[in-house]
């Protein structure tokens, strides 16, 4: 049997109703809507989250640490193991160049961000062709020990013919 699409609907107490409040005494959250008397909160618009009573708030008492930096590189890691696994399972195809597009399809990446990164961790058996946009020392040793090559291609940055420290407007 299947089901239609104007006749879906949830399971028998999947949603909860929402409560009505202010229709009444015999409701039993009538009159104040369960806000009880009086006060700021008990209005609309309150914004109490971090008053201390008029005293320096603790977010403005401790000191800022650390920043974020808007230009920096978010590379996807990839270890060494991690790849000697895929080839183990049948997921990677050592005989044919490996790039990124290849790992994103077969799911050792799952977004590739500003590119993939290859790291040392655990070891590798087989010989790979490997096209990445960063690598550590470590793991290019170990692919050329391994029979294999790794091509490092560092992502362009923009150039935009302003020297560091220097600007247009003099």
């Amino acid at each position: 049997m299947t089901t239609k699409l104007n006749e879906l609907s949830n399971h028998p107490g999947a949603r909860r109703a929402r409560k009505r409040v202010g229709r009444g005494i015999g409701s039993g959250s009538g009159k104040t809507s369960g806000r009880g008397h009086k006060g700021q909160k008990s209005r609309a618009g309150v914004a109490l989250k971090g008053f201390e009573g008029g005293q320096m708030p603790i977010y403005r008492r401790l000191p800022w640490r650390g920043f974020w930096n808007p230009t920096q590189s978010r590379y996807q890691v990839v270890n060494l193991g991690r790849l000697q696994k895929a080839i183990d399972r049948g997921k990677l195809d050592p005989a044919k160049p490996i790039n990124e597009a290849v790992l994103c399809e077969t799911g050792i990446v799952t977004h590739l961000r500003d590119g993939v990164r290859l790291l040392a961790k655990g070891e590798i058996k087989t010989k790979l062709t490997l096209e990445v946009t960063g690598a550590s020392k470590a793991a290019i040793e170990a692919i050329e020990k391994a029979g294999g090559r790794v091509t490092v291609s560092k992502p362009v940055k923009i150039d935009t013919g302003e020297k560091a420290g220097e600007s247009g407007d003099n």
